[in-house]
């Protein structure tokens, strides 16, 4: 590895940034260099070689009209990217990366030789076209110099100065493009499905966490009872970033507009606490999101979770459910809630003996606080 590489990849790893990386068809050897300086782990989540049209269509979901070009490139950015939301750990920043070429094989080609190179990240999309001459290189020639776009890319997706030394000619050099999107456009790709979710990182904590401590809710208003139910929970579990999350998509009304996404979401910078704001309203799309996390949730909210009711009746659907959401390694901290008027915990309710193990009790003595959001707005008159 050359030492300006190296250098390179040093940076990379020290950047903060967790990537998932998607190529088919060369770079490969950058996927050498990143793996093999120390630091790697911290960095790369996940790398997938879609190589067989059946592999590619699964990993994007539909088949592309041409497996070289830009929209596919964008489109393994977009999916890695999401990916990578799923995999990344609590506070880190986290990018998609696409990477998909027809270089130099055992036969002629009659197209051209050519990479494209895509990476995502919550606000940018940049990608670069490089189109290589017919017959100067060998193929491990060809990945090579690939490989040196490649690793360009990620360096100026994590925001780490990189100047690669590579042969290209004049004809050879990169097209570029590259898409910046504002909180407004963000928010809009969260409500349309097409990017799972957007952080605010209010807390100015830079402690290495190992999960996620999640408050879902509606947050209509934030109020004193939400903030002290969080503070209890992560201190149950200390080793958790706490973040409170508000889904945009709602089960039963529309989805939220931006302007009140964003009017909520403001409550949460004035008070310094982080917020999530996903496209999934259900728990067990939830759990599929946030992997391993630990839910914060009442006690009138894990009712409804093991109640059959809530699964068309079917017991055996609810069991086979929340055992896919175990199988996570989601667990759920359950406050005390008036239900019909009875306070209640996690003790007085008839949890399945399979499931039980998934709920923690947050006891009485260290949080009771029957005021809710929907009191508030009546009091307010709203």
């Amino acid at each position: 590895m050359e030492s300006w590489v190296r250098a390179v990849v040093e940076a990379i790893h020290s950047s903060r940034t967790q990537a998932v990386i998607y190529l088919a068809g060369g770079a490969s050897q950058a996927l050498g260099w990143l793996l093999s300086v120390p630091g790697a782990s911290g960095t790369v989540l996940e790398v997938v070689v879609p190589y067989s049209r059946a592999s590619m269509a699964q990993l994007l979901g539909k088949m592309p009209l041409q497996f070289t070009s830009k929209q596919a490139a964008e489109d393994m950015a977009l999916a890695a990217f999401n990916r990578a939301l799923k995999l990344s750990g609590p506070g880190l920043q986290v990018m998609g990366v696409g990477f998909t070429g027809s270089l130099a094989s055992s036969r002629p080609k009659h197209g051209e030789h050519r990479f494209y190179v895509s990476t995502r990240t919550q606000n940018c999309l940049r990608t670069s076209h490089v189109t290589l001459s017919k017959g100067l290189r060998s193929r491990e020639e060809e990945d090579k110099v690939s490989s040196y776009f490649l690793l360009k890319a990620i360096a100026d997706g994590c925001r780490v100065p990189a100047t690669i030394q590579s042969d290209v000619q004049e004809p050879e050099l990169p097209k570029e493009s590259v898409e910046q999107f504002d909180e407004d456009q963000e928010l809009q790709q969260v409500i349309d499905g097409q990017v799972y979710m957007k952080v605010y990182h209010f807390s100015d904590s830079m402690k290495n966490f190992n999960r996620k401590i999640i408050l879902p809710g509606s947050f209509n208003p934030l109020h004193d009872g939400h903030l002290r139910l969080l503070e209890v929970a992560s201190r149950m579990c200390d080793d958790g970033l706490p973040c409170f999350e508000i889904s945009a998509i709602n089960a039963d009304k529309p989805p939220l507009s931006i302007a009140e996404i964003k009017r909520r979401v403001e409550q949460f910078r004035k008070v310094g606490k982080n917020v999530i704001i996903s496209n999934q309203p259900y728990f067990y799309k939830k759990a599929e999101l946030f992997p391993g996390s630990a839910f914060v949730i009442g006690a009138d909210t894990a009712a409804r979770l093991v109640n059959p009711k809530y699964y068309g009746g079917d017991y055996n659907k609810m069991l086979e459910i929340l055992l896919e959401c175990k199988n996570t390694g989601t667990t759920f901290l359950v406050g005390g809630r008036n239900i019909e008027g009875v306070f209640k915990v996690l003790e007085d309710l008839d949890i399945p003996g399979e499931l039980r193990d998934m709920f923690i009790s947050i006891p009485e003595e260290k949080f009771r606080m029957d005021i809710s959001s929907t009191d508030l707005r009546k009091k307010q008159g709203s």
